[in-house]
């Protein structure tokens, strides 16, 4: 789509003017109100994005030469899988700004400024066409995430921000290796251009391997979780929507951005392993989560499940499982985000995450547990709920795909709907250790509340434009895989031998 104004650098780069500006405010308050505003500017910004046409090309393009003797470019563009990301990152700002109101009281200013950063970077992630310019923006989010958990988090902030450094950055340093061989074997850092190309099947077995273990330490994938529940854990409320919401997706948007496109006769070859992991994933952070006596470490594990629901969709390789993926990819953006903002609101009152210290709710705080319910009940895909239209696409791609996954996917929807309950009735209508005094939710808690659960109902019940919106993506990244991985199989296939010229004359 041609279009004059640089919508993509403009929401990359405005958060970053905002952090220029921030360094000369002295303010806390106006620090909060000023990123709050900088945070609804870029959806503004972001307005023309509606026009994106429901097509399965790249949209919004800018391409300038960068460092032409390396072949770098400065390359954006948007899909209908890219697309929904972005939006996704921002609608989250608005969120982590309005939950970290009251919550955060040391550093208010360089609080704000990471999470500007946070923003810009994740942008850049979901925006980059070049490999190198994707790499440098995957890169930029390390530190200021780190800095949210390291400074900003809990009693043990320490061992959970060095932890979710060292687990990133060996996934960064495998994607990085499989940067430098794409640019040898292809002689571009182009990601349309080798979209375009074949790989020989060793080569995209050798990157697959490093692109995938990359991806899903970023996941987090079973067993390369153990970083995200001392992570979430420890991370101030703003921090873990921001993990949930956006982190996480970054290394399932890398599965379908790369290894579908990229490597797509490996991507068949350890699909097996890949649904193993995934299904193992689904029941491992189901039945841990199940057994957790804080709040936020249950929604935390929660996370390795839903997750894995979308790692699973994505490599069913059939419509309605990456359809699934897709729409898990946002729901768990909305819904788990919600879920962390009520455990921060929730905090900021009694002080503890533990669910024994946090019982009784329903009879002191209504509002609040409403919007709990809500969000417990669209965590395991009740029906009329965004959770509902993503978890029974991948449960049709799966039972499309086979049987047996299709089976071994229903413990784990039990096991999601059985430890949300367990909390929601232990919250709403447990017996109280002492008398509550605590407020409801305030007005700007019900704002920061009221956008999430309005998309609940809104993509339960009226998902139609986001179909319309990844479908044509969908079926071109389908229908390229299949293209091309049949392509390397027929190379693998040794030609058949000439004629001699003796079994000629015979």
């Amino acid at each position: 789509m041609d279009f004059a104004f640089p919508v993509l650098s403009s929401l990359i780069v405005f958060p970053l003017l905002a952090v220029v500006v921030l360094f000369f405010v002295r303010s806390d308050s106006l620090a909060r109100k000023l990123t709050f505003v900088v945070s609804l500017v870029e959806v503004v910004l972001a307005l023309p994005l509606t026009a994106y046409r429901f097509n399965a090309d790249f949209q919004f393009v800018e391409r300038v030469a960068w460092v032409p003797q390396w072949g770098l470019d400065y390359h954006l563009a948007v899909d209908g899988i890219s697309i929904l990301m972005i939006w996704l990152t921002l609608f989250t700002l608005p969120l982590c700004v309005l939950c970290s109101w009251s919550g955060i009281a040391k550093r208010v200013k360089e609080f704000h400024i990471c999470l500007l950063i946070m923003t810009s970077a994740c942008i850049g992630v979901f925006a980059a066409m070049d490999l190198v310019l994707f790499y440098v923006f995957w890169e930029a989010m390390l530190i200021p995430m780190y800095l949210l958990i390291a400074v900003w988090g809990g009693d043990q902030r320490r061992y959970a921000s060095i932890k979710f450094f060292l687990y990133t950055l060996t996934g960064s340093t495998l994607l990085l290796v499989a940067i430098v061989a794409f640019r040898i074997a292809g002689g571009t850092f182009s990601i349309p251009d080798l979209m375009h190309q074949s790989f020989g099947f060793r080569f995209q077995c050798l990157c697959f391997l490093a692109m995938a273990l990359a991806f899903a330490i970023k996941v987090p994938m079973f067993p390369f979780h153990t970083w995200l529940p001392a992570a979430h854990v420890q991370a101030p409320a703003a921090g873990s929507v921001i993990l949930a919401a956006i982190l996480l997706k970054m290394g399932t948007y890398g599965f379908l951005r790369f290894c579908l496109p990229l490597t797509p006769a490996a991507s068949e070859y350890f699909a097996p392993m890949m649904i193993a992991i995934s299904v193992a994933s689904i029941l491992y952070g189901g039945a841990v989560a199940l057994g957790q006596t804080d709040i936020k470490k249950l929604v935390a594990y929660s996370s390795v499940g839903h997750m894995g629901f979308v790692t699973l969709g994505i490599f069913l390789f059939n419509q309605r499982g990456v359809q699934g993926a897709l729409f898990q990819m946002l729901n768990h953006g909305v819904v788990t985000g919600g879920l962390f903002m009520m455990i921060g609101t929730v905090y900021e009152r009694s002080h503890s995450r533990d669910i024994a210290k946090n019982l009784g709710l329903g009879k002191y705080m209504p509002a609040f547990m409403f919007f709990w319910g809500l969000f417990a009940l669209a965590s395991f895909g009740f029906p009329a709920t965004n959770g509902f239209v993503g978890e029974i696409l991948v449960f049709v791609g799966a039972f499309n795909h086979s049987m047996l996954v299709g089976f071994l996917l229903v413990p784990g929807a039990l096991l999601a709907t059985a430890y949300m309950f367990r909390v929601s009735l232990k919250m709403a209508w447990g017996q109280p250790s002492s008398a509550k005094t605590w407020r409801d939710l305030c007005l700007r808690e019900w704002v920061m509340l009221a956008g999430p659960a309005v998309m609940v109902f809104y993509i339960g019940l009226a998902p139609a434009v986001f179909f319309q919106m990844i479908t044509p993506s969908v079926d071109k990244l389908l229908a390229d895989y299949d293209s091309r991985r049949v392509a390397v199989e027929m190379d693998q296939v040794p030609a058949a031998p000439a004629p001699s010229v003796a079994n000629v004359k015979n």
